[in-house]
């Protein structure tokens, strides 16, 4: 590893709206697989990883703390710390949160915060921009990647440097809004002007000094929400007292529109944020017809589209041209690709009628592994569920309904009122309306099983938990 190496602050929220049905807000687009065999914070930590870079810090929400590191420790990688946001406040609250914790802990580091829900085709050339930016960071400054426009885009920021850019960059003179077509076209025409990636390299005690300068109000309330953090199983909660007092803000908004001392450094591989599902058509690989198919699909007399739909279903596309259609077994979408940035527009209808759909992801992740359910009657529901080798269920009961296990895969322990039981594949067992239980994977491989809960209510908040192995206090199962 280098002397100096950088730590990469991977931020890891977000809403996952704009590729609905795949993204959704409770599994939003950086743990989806869009492009490749990995999910886009794996292609994201993996970007920054190296004798160069050092194990990243990880800002996320609660609820997706464990996809997080289930993610990265499939491609073995071990963060050094994960920063659990009580709440949304957007990039400025985040970056200061790591970059206290970073001096705190590890002294005055550089850091590369980098949005973990990004397409970059050379990882070796975002490798290298970033080592150059280290440079800018060491003496003092903030640098900040800026990607060469393609087109007159009207849903990012620009920068506009001082002066003719060369590969180590060049002082900022302005940073531009989100313009309109018009204005989008006459920036492009200048060569020095780039988008804004929301990418940026500085040092811990620099970044905090930003903030002490130019957003005073979040200093404090940051800086106790990381001092009066709290511990859990391998993460790190900041306190929610605090953190209610700071305000939801931009990094771009609350320091870089401010600071006098930054640099921007060109970036000019292939780069796109994936915001839409025609942006995922032209990031995909496509046949001489323009058609990209993702999973079971055959398209016949298909052109410039995009076909996907996951392991469960089959898509047939007959006479398409410029649609998308991505097909869930809960959702399908259909869009003219062309309006497929409205997609967050329709979630919102769709939200308004109580679908469960337009939030909720399928499957539904835990420390011990994840469940998904199957199907949802009056007075039943069936789930699949997958536990990890040495996974183990919280001690639990139920007032309001009974279950039964069938093992598909895998060893299961089960403990019923005292008793335990070891079951394998096609054996059952049933656990009565009241019964204290626990379920462990017993192998060393995922332990599989269909439950099927018979009763009146089937919400998690039926459950009575006596003993949790992850020292658990909300959240069921």
């Amino acid at each position: 590893m280098a002397e100096n190496p950088i730590v990469p602050v991977l931020l890891c929220g977000g809403a996952g709206t704009r590729l609905w049905p795949l993204s959704r807000r409770s599994f939003p687009k950086q743990f989806v697989q869009l492009l490749t065999d990995n999910t886009m914070l794996q292609e994201t930590a993996l970007r920054v990883n190296g004798p160069s870079f050092s194990a990243p810090i990880v800002v996320t929400a609660e609820p997706f703390r464990f996809i997080v590191t289930e993610q990265l420790d499939q491609i073995g990688i071990r963060p050094r710390a994960v920063l659990l946001e009580p709440s949304p406040k957007n990039t400025g609250p985040a970056i200061l949160a790591a970059a206290e914790w970073a001096a705190q802990n590890l002294g005055d580091v550089t850091l590369a915060v980098v949005p973990t829900d990004h397409a970059i085709t050379s990882a070796s050339d975002f490798q290298e921009t970033l080592l150059r930016a280290q440079a800018r960071a060491d003496s003092g400054h903030i640098a900040t990647l800026g990607i060469a426009p393609t087109h007159a885009a009207t849903g990012y920021g620009y920068i506009e440097p001082q002066e003719a850019l060369d590969k180590d960059g060049a002082k900022v003179a302005r940073f531009l809004e989100k313009p309109n077509h018009d204005t989008a076209l006459k920036l492009i025409k200048n060569p020095s002007i780039l988008w804004n990636a929301g990418i940026f390299v500085l040092g811990a005690h620099a970044a905090i000094s930003a903030f002490e300068t130019h957003a005073t109000d979040l200093v404090v309330p940051i800086r106790d929400a990381v001092a009066a953090a709290e511990p859990d199983f391998g993460f790190l909660r900041l306190a929610p007292g605090p953190w209610a007092h700071a305000e939801s803000i931009s990094f771009d908004y609350a320091v870089m529109e401010h600071a006098t001392d930054v640099y921007v450094l060109p970036f000019r591989s292939g780069w796109s944020d994936l915001g839409s599902w025609d942006a995922i058509w032209s990031e995909s690989v496509k046949d001489k017809q323009g058609v990209v198919t993702q999973g079971e699909v055959i398209a016949e007399d298909c052109s410039s589209t995009l076909l996907r739909a996951s392991k469960e279903m089959a898509l047939i596309g007959v006479g398409l041209s410029d649609l998308i259609v991505i097909a869930e077994p809960d959702a399908v979408l259909v869009a003219d690709r062309r309006q497929s940035n409205r997609v967050g527009e329709a979630l919102l209808a769709l939200a308004g009628t109580g679908k469960s759909q337009a939030t909720e992801a399928r499957r539904d992740y835990r420390p011990w592994g994840w469940f998904e359910s199957l199907k949802v009657g009056e007075h039943f529901q069936v789930k699949h569920i997958c536990v990890k080798p040495e996974g183990t269920l919280s001690l639990q009961s139920h007032q309001h309904r009974a279950e039964h296990w069938i093992v598909v895969q895998g060893i299961a322990e089960v403990t019923i009122d005292g008793v335990v039981s070891e079951l394998r594949a096609n054996q059952s067992i049933y656990v009565p309306l009241g019964a204290v239980h626990r379920l462990r994977n017993a192998g060393d491989v995922d332990m599989r099983l269909i439950e099927v809960q018979t009763g009146s209510y089937f919400g998690e908040d039926d459950i009575t938990r006596f003993d949790d192995v992850y020292a658990r206090q909300t959240e069921g199962t």
